[in-house]
């Protein structure tokens, strides 16, 4: 007895786009998550996300003073990095409407297109 062939479904008309969103400013990147997230809304577009990514901080211990001089004291600069992915599953034409908007100073959002 034949078995008839497993077919794949025919993919659903656009692509998976990962937005990643980094700034160091954690109201920043929530104030641009949000509007990204209310306009892929408005065009009816399937969202995962926001994931929030753990906060990465990066530390340098410095001496005081230059010479090398005198007591050893120490400071510390930390600079705090925030991050969140959205994935959407839309056409091109739609992730330019959603993105093309006037964004926030230091936030960084990349647009990567997955193989899935």
């Amino acid at each position: 007895m034949d078995y008839p062939k497993k077919t794949q479904a025919a993919p659903a008309e656009g692509q998976t786009v990962r937005l990643t969103i980094t700034s160091r400013n954690a109201k920043a990147v929530e104030s641009v998550t949000s509007q990204l997230l209310m306009r892929a809304r408005d065009e009816k577009v399937t969202i995962h996300g926001p994931v929030r990514l753990p906060t990465r901080t990066l530390k340098i211990t410095t001496r005081k003073t230059p010479c090398g001089n005198g007591t050893n004291t120490w400071d510390t600069f930390e600079l705090k990095i925030y991050k969140r992915i959205i994935d959407l599953h839309a056409p091109t034409e739609q992730v330019k409407k959603i993105t093309s908007f006037t964004m926030e100073s230091g936030v960084d959002v990349s647009i990567t297109i997955l193989d899935r």
